[in-house]
């Protein structure tokens, strides 16, 4: 039957959902010709008595139970980062506990797992350089105790901090020079944190490429790669073919991943994706058909879910969460559209009709029944005419 989905600025268009369920399986052979994290979204305990600014309260079953999820189908966890509302209602206490109970889970699972390593201890402005490098190696120590793989995650307090190049230069390469093993450097743009304006010392972003390479070259043995979330996707190309011999580039580009993902006769990128939270399975399977060398195949898996992303990513693009977290309670990874810091109330209900929409025709949820009956639920809360699908 058909669903009246809201539009921006009034009135409605229907839609019919799909019937079939979608060949999400998960299993299959493991991925070989690249790298795939996705960065996870915690959920919410929707029985805490919290607010907005209080303490996240994290149903940690099921946040773990979507880690399961993700490893299943062969994917990495890339853990406690941007997607888990890190700084968005999730402070370094959460993020602390998430990543013990998602490294520990993943030995249990035989999965991979990456985790942030940030600054987000210091609450207080004004923090020094020396405080800074002291929080990152706070976290820095956490992540390896527990076992995961470091991401060493861009800071809203050095970027407070920073005169210039010079003084990141003297941060990053203190944290190379003592971590145990490779990590991965995290460039996130300001559309997804405007406190991370001028990172690496410059607005230019030519220059600030120079002073990142200048970390990267500072240790290059103790970089297992690059995280690049800058939605540019020629940028990325260029400085992934000047990065060093065996330093690899994960892409963080949710508008140009098929293309990064797939790359060219010079390289391409391995991935580490916020979009690949509720893409997982299509993902996967998309990959395991390029290992077999069909790039062509690869394409045609993701390229019609360009369109969701760039949806979920539109600006203001650090509010794509709440995309993320609707979609997994649409596809029944949770049970409830509730987020930590209350920021489901962060996108609007025709952003949300939109996404359902997208993703139900890409065949993004194993039940579709399931995912119709959740988006009517929504749709009569708010009131919308016709929720049922009978037009007045």
């Amino acid at each position: 039957m058909t669903i009246l989905l809201p539009r921006a600025g009034g009135g409605t268009v229907p839609h019919i959902p799909r019937t079939a369920p979608a060949d999400l399986a998960a299993g299959g052979a493991p991925l070989v010709s690249r790298t795939v994290l996705a960065a996870a979204h915690v959920v919410a305990d929707p029985y805490a008595d919290t607010t907005p600014d209080g303490p996240a309260a994290v149903d940690w079953d099921a946040t773990l139970a979507f880690r399961r999820h993700l490893w299943s189908h062969g994917l990495g966890v890339a853990e406690a980062m941007d997607t888990a509302q890190r700084g968005m209602g999730l402070d370094w206490a959460g993020a602390r506990e998430l990543i013990r109970r998602s490294a520990a889970e993943a030995k249990a699972v035989g999965g991979h797992v990456a985790c942030g390593v940030g600054t987000d201890q210091l609450t207080v402005p004004g923090a020094t350089l020396g405080e800074v490098r002291a929080a990152y190696e706070e976290q820095l120590a956490v992540v390896e105790e527990a076992g995961a793989q470091a991401v060493l995650m861009a800071s809203r307090a050095l970027a407070a901090a920073a005169k210039g190049p010079e003084d990141y230069l003297e941060v990053y390469e203190s944290l190379l020079r003592q971590a145990s093993e490779p990590v991965i450097l995290h460039w996130l743009g300001p559309m997804f944190d405007p406190a991370l304006e001028g990172y690496w010392g410059a607005d230019d972003l030519d220059a600030a490429t120079e002073a990142f390479l200048a970390v990267v070259a500072s240790h290059p043995d103790k970089v297992d790669g690059v995280k690049v979330s800058l939605l540019d996707a020629g940028r990325e190309v260029a400085l992934r073919r000047r990065l060093p011999d065996g330093v690899r580039c994960y892409t963080g580009d949710d508008f140009h991943y098929p293309e990064l993902i797939a790359g060219d006769e010079r390289g391409f990128s391995h991935a580490l994706l916020g979009v690949f939270d509720p893409l997982g399975p299509l993902a996967a399977r998309a990959v395991r058909v390029l290992d077999t060398g069909d790039t062509a195949g690869f394409r045609e898996i993701l390229d019609p879910t360009v369109e969701l992303a760039r949806h979920l990513f539109a600006a203001p693009t650090r509010f794509y969460k709440t995309g993320v977290v609707f979609l997994a309670w649409l596809a029944g990874h949770q049970d409830h559209f509730a987020m930590v810091g209350g920021l489901q109330s962060a996108r609007s209900l025709p952003h949300l009709a939109r996404a359902y929409e997208l993703a139900d025709t890409v065949g993004l949820f194993p039940d579709p029944a399931l995912a119709e009956a959740r988006m009517r639920n929504l749709l009569a809360v708010y009131g919308v005419d016709g929720a049922d699908g009978v037009a007045r």
